[in-house]
């Protein structure tokens, strides 16, 4: 992979993560309400506050600028890598997202384990099924889970293993059963997703010429496809990364909210409710950053899954370079 593919795709990324940046810098500030009485408390009631307290916060958090000069504040903190100060806890953003990801990392890469088993296993059987009714049925099983609310498999979850079945605990974060519930409400989209992209990939492998090559030497079908076609296969569900975990990022908005969690999707809710501009900008910052980091890991990964991609990438450095080489000698034969 050259140097000049990687240096257009950080670009590309920076780009997202300043587009990420500008629009929820407007769209926030274009919200009805004042974050400085929503901090206060004032219920929107000014007079029931200090108009010097009130004007000395607001020129604090450069509120009392034009918005143009409000962004170009913000703009410049971001470029030194300060995202600010969280109007409502008076603490770094950094700080805070810092103290609420370890528990929404540890929901995300839970879930995402999950969805990774679980779609796996689903595409895989209803490949490898030689049974239409049943190859149908796995199929339509991602459809089912795409289309169930986030929210209504939280609560029915809750209602039956932690209500009627008390097996695991319905709130909390302090203990490793906490998790499960959350985990696998989470999931449940998301192996969805996976098991779609996964068994049309599957499908699409599975007539592909070495495959009948390695079926006419003697492999059998789960051989064949675990070692053949799914590697194949994996690269279009790859693409999906980047997807994958930006949803795993916003399910958890409602999963931890459902759940009682405290976590990143519980900080954005209570900064988007207390108008929290810094604390909002810097979760949609994060989530941008991740987004972009994991499509850039999928990218370089590709080479890894098929040889294919090295060797094409081979074969065109070796024709410039062929090229190259003709062209200085025909230059170098000119009179």
């Amino acid at each position: 992979m050259s140097l000049r593919y990687l240096a257009s795709r950080l670009v590309q990324g920076l780009f997202v993560l300043w587009v990420a940046f500008t629009l929820s810098f407007f769209l926030l500030y274009w919200l009805p309400g004042d974050p400085i009485i929503a901090m206060l408390g004032a219920g929107g009631e000014l007079q029931s506050y200090d108009s010097a307290e009130v004007a000395r916060l607001r020129a604090e958090f450069h509120l009392d600028q034009p918005l143009i000069v409000q962004y170009l504040f913000a703009l410049g903190d971001l470029l030194c890598f300060d995202l600010g100060t969280s109007i409502q806890a008076g603490t770094p953003v950094t700080e805070a997202i810092a103290t609420a990801l370890p528990s929404t990392l540890a929901l995300a890469a839970s879930a995402l384990v999950i969805a990774l088993v679980v779609g796996t296993a689903i595409a895989v059987a209803a490949t490898l099924t030689r049974r239409p009714w049943l190859r149908d049925t796995l199929a339509a099983l991602p459809g089912l889970g795409v289309a169930l609310p986030t929210f209504w498999v939280g609560l029915m979850l809750l209602q039956i293993f932690s209500f009627r079945l008390p097996l695991l605990p319905a709130v909390g974060t302090g203990s490793p059963a906490a998790i499960v519930l959350p985990a696998v409400t989470l999931a449940i989209p998301l192996s969805a997703i996976i098991a779609q992209v996964l068994f049309r990939s599957l499908q699409n492998a599975w007539i592909h010429p070495f495959v009948t090559t390695f079926r006419a030497s003697g492999y059998t079908r789960l051989r064949l496809l675990l070692r053949q076609a799914l590697p194949v296969a994996l690269l279009p569900a790859l693409t999906m990364g980047g997807v994958l975990f930006g949803q795993a990022l916003a399910g958890s908005v409602v999963v931890e909210n459902v759940f009682s969690r405290q976590g990143l999707g519980r900080l954005a809710q209570t900064a988007v409710a207390g108008q929290d501009i810094p604390l909002v900008q810097g979760i949609v910052l994060f989530a941008a950053a991740v987004f972009v980091l994991v499509n850039l890991i999928t990218d370089l990964s590709y080479p890894l899954l098929d040889p294919r991609l090295r060797d094409a990438g081979r074969t065109v450095e070796k024709k410039d370079s062929g090229t190259f080489a003709e062209a200085a000698g025909n230059e170098g034969a000119r009179p």
